[in-house]
């Protein structure tokens, strides 16, 4: 276990690189069940979350090589065992992901209840109600089972556009025999990639990009190459550091084109940056001010479904909003408890009012103090250190590792920007 001293108040800058899409990475790792040809994956971002996925593969009979940094190549050409094993499902959510593949590549699968951030109540109805459409059956017991003699494609209509219910259902119906179309289907970048990965190992998947996907079943994947797209979350998080500790930052392979939500909401905290190519600058001196809603009413920034604003940096928004003149709504739609960790910015002096589970008030700018503190899930625990690098004095995050499961090396990375941060051993 390691714990980040922090020492805040001064000021970033230089250049840095945005990692791989975790969320991205997470069903392209799982994806590699579907054939027995090997694939190669690079920019991949090499988290915890990553290599128990990895792990996974191993105890499952596969082949994972380390080839070089961010790059993997994985061969599943003796699939051993059908049954996810208990230690690794706890360590990440993503364990989930392997229902589909594995349905469709052995026909049965047995997953026990997966780990993951606790953000509130992550229902799993989506993902088996989709493969039941395909033919699986399931039963749920201190396990889940899933069996199916043969998977064939439906016109599904998803009841939630849950990311990783899209994904599983697209594993599953990509080996399905006939046609699948997947309405309400989530679009995320990271399900796009997933999707382009499995066109270019033979998959026939029309719509990437909308909610609504055409699958023509085949009947074998084969090998292939493909690169992880740029983690947004993680260019968000670093452009919501710049403005908050006031530093000049340029952000190299940022994907600006999946941030045109949140362009929008940083302007309501009157945040900008440029656009060179794919590299954002964002710039030092900013005015940081809540720019009201017409009528002069508080604006609001709350998250919602892809291309809506995503909820993995809202809890970045709410550390910036504390260093904003003026009010600010902050708005938790899909997730019920994930406000609560603002309990430990009131604590470094935040002027926030918690209205209830979904809703914070947020007052700035404040002056923030150093304080002790746990992280409690990877995007709260980010938003911590980015309060604890603009603060006045020191700081303690304790459990970083629920930060390290989403952002790869990250206090050696700040380091170099010129942040006094440390990463510690916990004797």
């Amino acid at each position: 276990m390691h714990k980040y001293l922090i020492e805040g108040g001064y000021p970033l800058h230089g250049r840095i690189r945005a990692n791989g899409n975790k969320n991205a990475a997470l069903p392209c790792v799982a994806a590699c069940l579907l054939t027995d040809e090997t694939v190669r994956l690079t920019n991949v971002p090499e988290i915890e979350d990553i290599l128990v996925m990895f792990d996974i593969l191993r105890q499952l009979g596969g082949t994972v090589k380390h080839l070089e940094t961010n790059v993997f190549e994985v061969t599943m050409s003796n699939i051993v065992t059908h049954e996810i094993p208990v230690e690794a499902a706890k360590k990440v959510r993503a364990s989930i992901l392997f229902a589909g593949p594995l349905l469709a590549r052995v026909g049965k699968v047995i997953l026990p209840p997966p780990g993951g951030d606790v953000i509130g109540r992550r229902r799993l109805d989506t993902h088996f109600l989709a493969l039941a459409e395909l033919g699986a059956r399931f039963e749920v017991d201190t396990v889940y089972t899933l069996t199916a003699n043969k998977l064939v494609g439906q016109d599904l209509f998803l009841d939630e556009a849950s990311v990783t219910g899209t994904e599983n259902a697209v594993m599953a119906a990509v080996l399905a025999h006939g046609q699948t179309i997947l309405q309400n289907a989530a679009s995320e970048p990271h399900v796009q990639d997933l999707c382009n990965l499995l066109n270019s190992m033979g998959a026939q998947i029309r719509g990437i990009g909308s909610n609504i996907l055409t699958i023509d079943g085949v009947a074998r994947l084969h090998g292939a190459e493909f690169r992880i797209g740029t983690d947004f979350m993680e260019v968000g998080s670093l452009i919501g550091l710049a403005a908050a500790t006031r530093s000049e930052l340029e952000i190299e392979d940022a994907a600006p084109q999946h941030l045109r939500m949140v362009k929008l909401g940083y302007g309501k905290l009157g945040i900008h940056w440029e656009t060179d190519g794919t590299t954002i600058r964002v710039p030092a001196g900013q005015p940081m001010k809540v720019v009201p809603d017409l009528g002069g009413q508080i604006p609001k920034i709350d998250d919602s479904p892809w291309p809506g604003f995503p909820p993995d940096i809202l809890s970045i928004m709410t550390v910036v909003a504390t260093q904003t003149e003026g009010t600010t709504l902050i708005h938790e739609k899909m997730f019920e408890s994930r406000m609560f960790w603002v309990d430990k910015l009131i604590s470094m002096g935040a002027r926030i009012i918690l209205c209830d589970p979904h809703r914070a008030v947020v007052s700035g700018p404040t002056r923030l103090t150093g304080n002790d503190m746990v992280s409690p899930d990877v995007r709260a625990g980010m938003a911590l250190v980015i309060a604890a690098l603009c603060a006045e004095g020191s700081s303690c995050i304790q459990n970083v590792y629920q930060i390290e499961r989403g952002y790869e090396n990250i206090a050696e990375r700040l380091a170099q920007l010129g942040a006094r941060i440390r990463r510690v051993k916990v004797e």
